[in-house]
């Protein structure tokens, strides 16, 4: 699976967690990548969801999201979350805005937590520089 995410929003997201740590290039690669198959698998169990209820069409609750937000109050562009969710899912479904939106959220979130234990991790290390392996280094240990 190519990565469709763009780097830059998720090297974004893990700078808003790094405080006074420089970010790598192969730690945003890595998030993204994690992210990606994150939101591929979330989106299939929301099309679980959606066929248990008769629908074919995804929405936000099929997330698990109580409230849609603002899409200018997410990072993560929606165009690649919307190629995400469509990944592992059957051609039949359509994913709404809402579902699109909220999807994006989940990812954020995800993301956020991810980065600050990543943060965690590299001032562990005595490092100043997060770096991919601290990426990998949490999904080994939470994961």
């Amino acid at each position: 699976m190519s990565v469709e995410l763009p780097f830059a929003p998720v090297d974004q997201i893990i700078r808003r967690n790094a405080g006074d740590l420089r970010v790598s290039a192969d730690a945003a690669e890595a998030l993204a990548r994690r992210v990606q198959d994150h939101g591929a698998s979330v989106a299939a169990d929301a099309a679980e969801r959606a066929t248990a209820d008769g629908r074919k069409t995804l929405m936000a609750a099929d997330f698990d999201v109580g409230q849609v937000i603002d899409r200018e109050d997410l990072t993560l562009p929606i165009a690649p979350v919307d190629r995400i969710a469509r990944s592992r899912i059957d051609d039949r479904y359509r994913v709404g805005m809402d579902a699109r939106i909220a999807l994006a959220d989940v990812l954020e979130d995800y993301a956020d937590n991810v980065a600050s234990a990543a943060a965690t991790l590299a001032r562990h290390a005595d490092r100043r520089t997060i770096q991919a392996e601290d990426i990998e280094t949490y999904f080994a240990l939470f994961n």
